[in-house]
């Protein structure tokens, strides 16, 4: 089955103890879809300007991504630049230029308007909800969100997700959107509001996948190089919704392996700066990591 994203695109300029680069493609939107792909058709809804570099939109056409909802409007291109110290969690943002994306009100195309699973990534959540309004009785909706939207816009986000299915939030922006410390009661306080599952984001910790009746923990794959944390949330969405998309049916079982495969993608996103990593990734990496991952997280029953 097919998914719909919609979000943003850009072009990043990083710098990192490991190196940098400059006006690299990123954006929420394409580390999602490029994840993805290696599971489910995609159907990319987005932005760029006139300036975005057509070898990026050819790179995407070939892949499983349908781009017929990627506007090219007249101006410049969403830029962002960033900087990490040798703690990697977290960004020193340098330079934010909207550009095109700030007067984004994304169209989803009449021939995707009956996609049935759906990923809000990080944007306004007035237009998060604007994109639901235009599709026709999705059976899945995932959405991501940030702490600048928690705190300018925590109304409309709420709105937002009541017809949300799958949060994706990582564990700072939880407790500052419920203000619980403990993420399990502030996972108790997004239940209230409309999603029934959610997955936590805790870095360099792994994952948290939380639901009603399901509770289930993910550890971060263990690496030897890290050279640019950007998108690595993005792609863990894109691994996670686009291996959900192509089950045949969602049970505990297949969570749990939509969160693994979430994690095996991310771990690679952060190989290399930009996509560079996930647009040279195989369907063989991808499995055999996978199988590291179960191996690390195995064990025997107690003896008695």
């Amino acid at each position: 089955m097919s998914i719909l994203v919609v979000g943003s695109a850009a072009l990043d300029s990083v710098k990192t103890p490991f190196g940098n680069v400059k006006d690299a493609l990123g954006g929420s939107s394409i580390y999602f879809s490029i994840a993805a792909s290696f599971f489910s058709d995609v159907k990319l809804v987005a932005v760029v300007g006139s300036d975005f570099p057509k070898k990026y939109i050819n790179m995407l056409a070939k892949r499983n991504i349908n781009i017929s909802g990627l506007e090219v409007a007249k101006g410049k291109t969403f830029r962002w630049q960033g900087e990490y110290n040798y703690d990697l969690n977290s960004a020193q943002t340098i330079d934010t230029q909207l550009n095109v994306f700030s007067s984004f009100k994304p169209v989803v195309p009449l021939e995707l308007k009956n996609t049935k699973f759906v990923f809000l990534a990080n944007i306004d959540p007035e237009l998060q909800l604007n994109v639901l309004k235009q599709i026709k009785k999705p059976e899945l909706v995932g959405c991501d969100t940030m702490n600048y939207w928690i705190q300018t816009k925590p109304k409309q986000l709420e709105k937002t997700l009541k017809y949300v299915d799958i949060l994706t939030i990582n564990e700072s922006e939880i407790r500052q959107f419920t203000g619980e410390h403990n993420l399990l009661k502030a996972a108790k306080k997004i239940f209230q509001i409309g999603p029934w599952a959610i997955v936590i984001k805790r870095g360099e910790y792994g994952a948290l996948f939380v639901s009603k009746n399901e509770l289930f923990s993910a550890p971060a794959y263990p690496l030897e190089d890290v050279f640019d944390p950007t998108g690595a949330g993005d792609s863990f969405a894109g691994g996670f919704m686009g291996y959900l998309a192509a089950c045949s049916k969602i049970n505990k079982e297949e969570m749990r392996r939509a969160v693994i495969t979430g994690s095996v993608m991310a771990s690679f996103n952060v190989e290399a700066f930009s996509v560079n990593r996930l647009i040279k990734l195989t369907n063989a990496e991808i499995y055999k990591r996978y199988k590291q991952f179960k191996q690390l997280t195995h064990f025997e029953h107690l003896s008695t």
